[in-house]
């Protein structure tokens, strides 16, 4: 799969899919932002509900730059999410 990045507020974002399995399995997805630039290491993860394939990496693919965007908008740090294993 292609490296999916976005930059946002001048620092720039690997997106990928987390694997992490939630109770609603093909109708949630998370997504992990890794920030590529700055000082220090940050994760932020979201999770979406896809409107067209039910895999993962092929949901993450249809997502346009604009999407994903929004998507980052509303990610929370990874401290507060399973996905990460609450971790910082």
């Amino acid at each position: 799969m292609p490296r999916l990045t976005i930059t946002m507020d001048g620092c720039t974002w690997e997106v990928t899919p987390s694997g992490y399995a939630t109770q609603y399995h093909r109708d949630e997805f998370s997504l992990l932002f890794h920030r590529l630039d700055g000082e220090g290491q940050e994760t932020r993860v979201v999770r979406y509900s896809p409107l067209g394939s039910r895999i993962p990496e092929e949901s993450l693919a249809e997502l346009s730059e604009r999407e994903l965007l929004a998507l980052f908008q509303r990610s929370q740090p990874s401290w507060t999410a399973p996905e990460t294993e609450y971790r910082r």
